[in-house]
């Protein structure tokens, strides 16, 4: 039976280690700092897929992904009775001129290919409902592709499912078997520490809970900002992205300016009372991808880093493409999410 040990319990370490559980594998997670203590704590959670056209290894990977999502976290829910609060109720976009309508309804003709039947792009009459984005044009776009998910209640969701296999995340422990480094920022700064340039950095981000109940509605995009309908009744407004800070964990008038533009692109936010302000610095990779794969010259070593904004969205095939290749050998990691690509 594989050991293997997990340093880590973001959203990636906890992924990665549910998938080799499933798999029959002993598995032991390690951080110091306890469970979705970093970024993976935060309260955003958009899952939505990069736009059908250009198409690279990359987007066929979130697409993937996201349509694994589904099916892994209703297991996770099912193994440990928590709720992830994960729901693929897809996403409006409003359409600003006449050029963004051409370009819109083009797209909706790539991702028939693209995205394989298996979700649509399109674009649609702006409706007489209050759970929509202002569009100058009357137009919006939806797509079917996207999904939400409130990533604490995620996160504690794996830790549930994880205990129900006998693993919890333990404060400190010796590595047994292959070790797979899933650090986040910390470990992004250790390895640009041992290398000749940058190979990833934290990009602070701030973000909203609002007291508006949209439960069972479509996430938005409008304004720059992510408008996340939670399952638990809030509505969630994020974030920004922010490479030069002073503060990692406090928010300021940059969230305040987020929240107004929330606000104004969607008229019915206006009073809704802001309940939390959060903040905190995710996992940006040099190559801007999720950096998968073994540590170079560290014989049983990985890492899974990187995941940044699309972190919770990439996280059920980067568990399945980590557990093929440490406990079968099988290397399915998509180029340019390698671990040399950052090197």
């Amino acid at each position: 039976m594989a050991e293997i040990t997990i340093r880590g319990a973001g959203i990636f370490g906890l992924s990665v280690a549910w998938a080799c559980v499933q798999r029959s594998a002993t598995v032991q997670v390690i951080d110091p700092n306890g469970p979705a203590a970093g970024s993976s704590g935060g309260i955003v959670g958009a899952l939505a897929p990069h736009v059908p056209e250009n198409w690279n290894a990359k987007k066929a990977f979130q697409r993937d992904s996201l349509l694994m999502a589904e099916g892994f976290w209703q297991a996770v829910e099912q193994a440990g009775g928590g709720n992830a609060g994960y729901a693929r109720k897809g996403r409006l976009q409003p359409v600003a001129d006449d050029a963004a309508l051409a370009l819109a309804q083009q797209r909706a003709e790539t991702a028939k290919a693209l995205w394989q039947g298996q979700a649509t792009w399109s674009v649609i009459r702006a409706s007489d409902t209050p759970w929509q984005p202002d569009s100058p044009t009357g137009w919006l776009i939806h797509d079917t592709l996207s999904g939400l998910i409130h990533p604490r209640h995620a996160c504690d969701a794996l830790v549930r499912a994880l205990a129900a296999k006998g693993v919890t995340v333990q404060a400190e422990g010796e590595d047994r078997g292959q070790v797979l480094w899933a650090t986040g920022v910390a470990g992004l700064a250790h390895m640009t520490a041992n290398h000749s340039r940058l190979v990833g950095a934290g990009v602070k981000g701030q973000a909203a809970l609002l007291d508006y109940d949209a439960r069972g509605l479509p996430q938005l995009f409008a304004g720059g900002v992510h408008i996340i309908p939670h399952s638990d009744g809030t509505t969630a407004i994020g974030s920004t992205t922010e490479r030069a800070y002073t503060s990692p964990t406090e928010t300021d008038a940059q969230l305040d300016d987020v929240i107004a533009a929330a606000r104004a692109a969607v008229p019915v936010l206006r009073d809704a009372p802001v309940i939390t302000r959060w903040a905190g610095v995710r996992p940006r990779s040099r190559s801007r991808a999720p950096m998968l794969g073994p540590l170079p010259d560290a014989p049983g070593q990985f890492v899974a880093n990187g995941g940044f904004k699309i972190g919770f969205g990439m996280a059920p095939k980067v568990a399945e493409v980590m557990a093929d290749l440490m406990l079968d050998g099988h290397d399915t990691i998509p180029d340019g999410f390698r671990v040399e690509d950052n090197l």
